[in-house]
């Protein structure tokens, strides 16, 4: 799967919040190393930013023009289910 993906104008920015050793975000962290610099290189002036916790639930938040933000959780998927998530909030 790629991740060539062009975030739409209405999206200003990505934030991705995961736990650094959580069984829960394994996914979210194989997402990083397997995806991240190819998704940065298609969008590099686009705020992707990377949250790291301990404990806490992985989440994708998106922020959308007039202050709106969406999240969708991202507990126990794998890095290409990550990658579904990020490509259905950018449409």
């Amino acid at each position: 799967m790629s991740a060539a993906i062009k975030f739409p104008r209405a999206l200003k920015e990505l934030r991705v919040h995961l736990c650094q050793y959580g069984p829960a975000s394994k996914g979210v962290r194989e997402f990083i190393e397997q995806y991240y610099v190819e998704l940065k290189t298609n969008n590099p002036k686009f705020p992707i930013l990377i949250r790291e916790c301990s404990g806490v639930e992985p989440k994708l938040w998106a922020r959308f023009e007039f202050g709106k933000e969406k999240s969708l959780s991202l507990k126990d998927l794998s890095s290409s289910d990550v990658l579904s998530k990020i490509k259905s909030i950018a449409q």
